[in-house]
């Protein structure tokens, strides 16, 4: 039987562009925590991000409990890529 690897998604394709602000908290945590995926900060802060500028109060509290563990290189990329998903979406 032949082994495949399946490439890891592009954590910017994952929401839908009308997706809730529930889910793409979500997102935020499943990147913020490594389920299911790499953890990665950035993409953490940028899916936490969106939600909280779609009105997740959850979201806009862990986006700033996340930015205590990022250097303010990390936030610029995470807010430079939030802008960019919401301008394509």
């Amino acid at each position: 039987m032949a082994l495949f690897e399946a490439p890891q998604p592009d954590g910017s394709t994952l929401a839908a562009p009308n997706a809730s602000p529930d889910a793409l908290f979500q997102l935020g945590l499943m990147y913020a925590a490594g389920r299911d995926v790499g953890a990665d900060l950035v993409t953490a802060h940028m899916w936490f991000n969106i939600a909280a500028s779609r009105g997740n109060a959850d979201a806009r509290r862990m986006r700033t409990e996340l930015a205590l563990d990022m250097t303010r290189g990390q936030i610029m990329e995470a807010q430079r890529q939030a802008r960019a998903w919401v301008s394509r979406h």
